[in-house]
């Protein structure tokens, strides 16, 4: 390792050298902790007694080595303070850790694993991502969607339809209701479930090992240690690489704004606040953990060969980076002013990351107004791929969830997002922050009593998100128009396929998918300006929006009425075009609506098209 740049912020590999690596017969054993009175390591291989570890390099380094150490033997590192007291800590680089409650690290070997998922790493770290059309098979087709213009490095002329997933509540054993599917098992359920409904990444929400597990992973213990609850880490090692040999990308959600509280993790690990601030207005947040002090190179070094292990050991392929604006100003709050460290830490992290993996999607979770969250370092920017458009899911939602009446008079929240949409690179979410803690789900948040309504609306919703510019994410359940927020102890509502609404909104969701996968105009110029072309914002009697989505080689037209009534004969103004055929409608009989599912051309007559428009609906045409 690099002790210079550990110390000043540079590392990335910081993992291969602290830790437990095994050596022969036995271990090595190494831990920064430059205020620790002395440090000892107890586990399994000395019967949980004392082996004495010493002071190397320049005294704040601590090792020592432990014949017959194996692979799978607990320990902890048993550090005592300066006025002589002690308390027994997991390792904060080990890579595995026991099952809650318990708390001790367990010895791994990171080589012990063999990927299978050359051919996918090829072709997504590929110098060409502008081949965009997919294979002859069509989207139904069994190819890979990796292998037809999906590239892990997040290009932008690929469309990523991401779904979010937390892997203890998605399904639950029969046989174990209250337990969890393991690593290896939701390889087999989940990857045959994101090829049939046409997600071609998937988001894990954090697997660092947490102890609690009402905090979703986002309250971390072992920033090194993917969590016990569903097995090893060759076991999620094997979900990636599965995952990858069908052409499925994987994203973990990263969290390296703070830490969890508990007392033998990283909380005054060698006895002060080694990894935290020592004052508490900057050192706890509104979650109630320990902010990382990011302006201690040491930290940053953690950080960064942290967020490098999960791309480089597991494969995967990119990082959903949590809570990016308490990076960017102090506490999340623009007030207190920007926070340098931080910025300066998402800098070198992205920077480092991109240098070591050219490939790497790097999405950040922001929710300020922030500049240049998406541009390049060099040009003062954070260097991210992606940010979260939360002000396109704020407003969007804010306006379905007023009544008809009302959203003439809003029609700005959404035509706004199209007024700012290319200064960032933007990713549209409705992701789990949206469906918990009161806040209703994605159907419920739909004005009205009538849940035909509720439901045509949340379909009008998902084909504006498909038609609007930028690649999507989902949380699992949405799809199945839960009414249900979700809890972390239950599995999704499965048996609300059962009821022919929810089956047909599943369908819908199952088609749209598809179709945004397989047509080229609703991800091609997702960032380019002549990707895009408003037709009707006006709104002047009624809340009808027109626009157009293009790519080289197919024109889109997007149709969206917010209102309640239907206008028998809309006029839309189309000059450049003669013929317009229908391609998809929100409100077809197949998913719930009450229009039978027709195959439709109409012709533009000068320079006008005119159809009947069905209140709460949406439809797309193939322009010609």
């Amino acid at each position: 390792m690099d002790y210079y740049g550990f110390y000043t912020g540079q590392e990335f590999t910081a993992y291969a050298y602290l830790g437990a690596h095994l050596d022969g017969n036995g271990a090595v054993f190494r831990t920064f902790a430059p205020n620790a009175l002395r440090i000892s390591v107890i586990g399994d291989f000395n019967c949980w007694q004392e082996t004495p570890m010493e002071k190397v390099y320049d005294g704040n380094f601590w090792e020592c080595r432990v014949e017959n150490a194996a692979r799978g033997m607990k320990y902890k590192y048993r550090i005592y303070r300066k006025d002589g007291t002690y308390l027994d800590h997991c390792d904060p680089y080990g890579f595995f850790a026991e099952l809650r409650p318990a708390t001790a690290s367990i010895i791994w070997d990171l080589s012990s694993y063999e990927f299978h998922d050359a051919p996918y790493l090829k072709a997504a770290q590929g110098p060409s991502c502008e081949r965009s059309e997919p294979p002859a098979g069509g989207v139904g087709s069994r190819e890979p969607a990796g292998f037809y213009g999906i590239k892990r490095g997040g290009c932008r002329r690929s469309p990523m339809n991401i779904y979010e997933f937390h892997a203890g509540s998605w399904k639950k054993p029969e046989d174990r209701p209250d337990s969890w599917y393991s690593y290896r098992e939701l390889a087999g359920l989940l990857i045959p479930f994101l090829q049939e409904n046409h997600y071609n990444f998937v988001e894990i929400m954090p697997l660092n090992e947490y102890p609690c597990d009402q905090s979703w992973g986002y309250q971390a213990t072992g920033f090194f240690s993917p969590t016990s609850r569903y097995g090893t880490p060759d076991d999620l090692k094997y979900l990636i690489d599965q995952c990858h040999q069908q052409g499925i990308g994987v994203i973990l959600d990263f969290v390296p704004v703070h830490f969890a509280v508990n007392d033998y993790a990283l909380l005054t690990y060698d006895g002060t606040s080694l990894y935290e601030y020592p004052h508490r207005d900057v050192g706890r947040n509104e979650w109630g953990s320990c902010n990382f002090m990011h302006s201690r190179g040491e930290v940053r070094s953690f950080l960064q060969s942290a967020a490098y292990y999960w791309l480089k050991e597991f494969h995967f392929d990119g990082l959903r980076v949590d809570a990016v604006s308490n990076l960017i100003y102090w506490q999340g709050n623009r007030e207190r002013g920007e926070n340098r460290p931080g910025i300066q830490f998402l800098q070198t992290m992205n920077r480092g990351l991109k240098e070591r993996i050219p490939s790497a999607l790097l999405i950040a979770e922001d929710s300020s107004a922030y500049q240049g969250v998406t541009a390049p370092v060099d040009a003062g920017g954070l260097g991210f791929d992606y940010k979260w458009d939360l002000g396109w899911m704020n407003d969007t939602l804010s306006y379905l969830q007023a009544p008809p009446s009302k959203r003439l008079a809003q029609s700005s929240k959404i035509t706004f997002s199209m007024d700012y949409f290319y200064k960032e690179t933007y990713l549209l979410p409705l992701s789990h922050d949206e469906v918990v803690h009161g806040k209703a789900t994605i159907v419920q948040k739909m004005n009205g009593a009538d849940y035909q309504a509720k439901f045509a609306q949340a379909r009008l919703l998902y084909m504006y998100l498909f038609a609007h510019p930028g690649k999507k994410l989902n949380f699992m359940g949405n799809e199945l128009g839960h009414l249900r927020e979700w809890d972390e102890t239950r599995e999704m509502d499965w048996n609300l396929l059962q009821f022919p609404q929810h089956d047909g909104f599943f369908r819908f969701m199952r088609e749209l998918n598809g179709l945004y996968l397989g047509h080229p105009a609703f991800y091609e110029r997702d960032y380019d300006r002549d990707g895009f072309q408003w037709i009707d914002c006006s709104c002047q009697t009624a809340p009808v929006y027109a626009f157009i989505r293009k790519s080289a080689s197919q024109a889109i037209l997007v149709l969206l009425h917010f209102g309640d009534k239907t206008i028998p004969e809309y006029e839309c103004s189309l000059p450049d075009w003669k013929q317009a055929r229908l391609l998809f409608r929100s409100d077809w009989e197949c998913f719930g609506g009450t229009t039978p599912k027709t195959s439709e051309t109409y012709l533009i007559e000068h320079s006008v098209l005119t159809l009947e428009v069905k209140g709460f609906s949406a439809m797309y045409f193939t322009l010609r």
